[in-house]
């Protein structure tokens, strides 16, 4: 039996698609192995998102080579697709380009059989979503599920849209039966995501289907529980936010990427809103939803953000009073207009900004668990730990915060009530 073993970076878009992968090498006869000594086969499916990205990349193909000079090593993913192919390390047998990672039984036959194997397409000319299927994955609980890939947005600093191409969505069907196999895999908790998920189904008709996803997903029996990848703004509706608040399924936990609370840090950054209709957009979640967790990214340091836009960003993340907020200090992506803007920040001053952002965030999010003390929340317990020297159950609410029960029961897959600092703890 050929054994097979697989490397993951990037996104949850990315772990998905590599899952689907091995499962597929799995059904075709493949023993998947660790990243180890003694694999015939190296998948390393790549991320391209940053230049660390790239390099990080560029060290698994390597370190793949080393591990087994006999083995095929296959590149797939965004980094060979913005790549277009070119200047491909020699070290690489085999490199999939997005669209093509459903092809790779088959490409691994063709290069096995002494023929040039490979598929690398124009990703920004294609119109077809790469149908995938899993049913099971990594976790043991809750489920990614990809549901659209591309995106058309063009924000300044992202490299994205030229290694995934245009917005393309999945057939709702297919979306539901994949949902159906992993609920009857004993998946509690399925997580929709995509590149750019707010934009499922605009090349249907136009129009936006978010929605109707959600709802059709819904429907699902032995699913207990819907969470949402990160999320634009505009998706934000009165209809959708009250419509979701119907839904007993809906996990009141919603990511909606901002980037920076400055009107001209976010014009220059190509982002298709301003601070306040942002900021709208959270209040009409917190209408609908009693204490949601929002969380989001933010970038600083970006090029051309001036002391005063700093901390008008500061200013405004504090005021909306996010549950978590990610910080990254901008870094240049080859290929992007951000990468050759005038006045790029210096990298002292992004690390002060970065630090300074960084303790608001945590001091928000202390306040928000706080806010939680004595209270009683649904829990899905995902698996035990060692904390301290004692054996807990651990697992995460509904709005995402990660808790601690102390006992010995094996509660896996279970949902549960706990009262906070009572029955349990929240834990990091």
């Amino acid at each position: 039996m050929k054994k097979a073993a697989f490397h993951n970076l990037g996104c949850k878009v990315n772990a998905y698609e590599a899952e689907a992968m091995q499962e597929m090498l799995e059904k075709a006869g493949y023993e998947i192995v660790p990243f180890k000594e003694g694999a015939d086969v190296y998948v390393i499916n790549t991320c391209t998102v940053t230049n660390i990205a790239d390099r990080k990349s560029r060290q698994m193909l390597h370190r793949a080579r080393k591990l087994n000079p006999d083995a095929i090593v296959v590149a797939a993913g965004c980094y060979v697709q913005a790549q277009d192919g070119k200047e491909i390390d020699p070290c690489i047998d085999i490199v999939i380009g997005n669209n093509h990672k459903k092809d790779l039984v088959r490409i691994l036959e063709e290069y096995e059989s002494g023929q040039a194997a490979g598929e690398i397409e124009d990703i920004n000319r294609t119109k077809e979503y790469e149908e995938l299927h899993l049913t099971r994955t990594g976790e043991h609980t809750r489920a990614y599920i990809k549901v659209q890939d591309g995106c058309n947005q063009f924000c300044t600093y992202c490299i994205i849209p030229y290694a995934r191409g245009r917005v393309r969505s999945r057939k709702t069907e297919d979306v539901v039966a994949e949902v159906k196999d992993l609920a009857q895999n004993g998946y509690c908790e399925v997580v929709l995501t995509g590149i750019h998920l707010s934009s499922y189904g605009i090349d249907f008709d136009g129009q936006r289907h978010l929605l109707d996803l959600i709802c059709a997903v819904h429907e699902v029996d032995g699913i207990m529980r819907i969470r949402l990848g990160s999320l634009e703004p505009g998706i934000v509706t009165e209809e959708f936010a009250r419509t979701i608040s119907s839904l007993p399924k809906i996990c009141p936990h919603f990511h909606l990427s901002l980037q920076s609370g400055c009107d001209a840090t976010l014009r220059r950054m190509n982002r298709k809103y301003t601070s306040e209709q942002y900021y709208e957009k959270c209040r009409i979640l917190r209408k609908y939803f009693d204490h949601p967790a929002l969380t989001t990214d933010v970038i600083v340091g970006f090029p051309g953000e001036t002391e005063e836009e700093f901390q008008q960003s500061l200013a405004f993340v504090d005021k909306v009073d996010f549950y978590e907020t990610h910080i990254f200090k901008y870094s240049k992506r080859e290929g992007t207009k951000a990468a050759v803007m005038p006045d790029q920040v210096d990298e002292q001053v992004k690390a002060k900004r970065s630090s300074l952002m960084i303790a608001l965030g945590e001091k928000k999010r202390k306040a928000y668990e706080q806010s939680f003390a004595g209270k009683t929340v649904e829990v899905l317990i995902e698996e035990k730990a060692v904390i301290d020297g004692k054996t807990v159950q651990t697992g995460h609410t509904r709005e995402y915060m990660k808790i601690a029960l102390e006992t010995e029961e094996d509660l896996s897959n279970c949902i549960i009530n706990a009262q906070i600092d009572n029955d349990a703890q929240i834990i990091h």
